[in-house]
């Protein structure tokens, strides 16, 4: 499944794709290094996913979604749940006391969000709006997650417009500091 179409087919590639790191981060032993790096990976996938979930997703979705709001603001404290997770595992070793359950911890939340969505939110919004404003919700998305911020900012703003004004700069400045450390860049 390739990047690309509607919103709901370019968010679940990004799910599937997160499934996946999240499978090799627990095919490895507690302690072993590369479950850090696949923590980054994973870290820079949500990420990238989350901050267009909350520019184009999540405002679509108050918009047009009877109960949106409630539904909205639901799936932004998942996010933010998630976001102060991945922060905490940052400092974290992958042998440090207190790293395999924080991630497992984030497996668990990023899982039931997901799920959440699947089953809930997607079909909700699907019925809701036609599939041409779908498909431009998909473009918006893409385009947002090329410039999103790559690590977490727990304080960062989750709604626009203050959300879609900050985000490419300290998207901008992640991606140099990703590309500096070689983060993210396992295998």
């Amino acid at each position: 499944m390739g990047h690309g179409g509607t919103v709901v087919d370019e968010l679940m590639t990004d799910h599937r794709e997160v499934e996946e790191i999240f499978g090799r981060i627990e095919a490895l032993p507690p302690g072993d290094e590369r479950r850090k790096e696949y923590v980054h990976e994973a870290t820079i996938e949500l990420m990238r996913h989350s901050v267009a979930e909350e520019q184009h997703l999540y405002p679509a979705v108050r918009e047009h979604v009877t109960g949106g709001a409630d539904l909205a603001d639901r799936e932004i404290d998942d996010h933010a749940t998630a976001e102060q997770l991945m922060k905490d595992l940052e400092t974290l070793d992958a042998d440090a006391p207190g790293f395999d359950a924080a991630v497992g911890k984030l497996m668990r939340e990023v899982r039931a969000h997901i799920a959440d969505e699947e089953r809930n939110l997607f079909p909700r919004l699907e019925g809701a709006v036609s599939g041409a404003y779908l498909d431009e919700l998909g473009e918006k998305v893409r385009r947002a997650k090329k410039t999103a911020p790559t690590r977490p900012h727990p304080s960062a703003p989750s709604t626009p417009p203050a959300n879609k004004l900050l985000a490419p700069g300290a998207g901008l400045v992640d991606r140099a500091r990703d590309a500096l450390t070689g983060r993210g860049k396992s295998g």
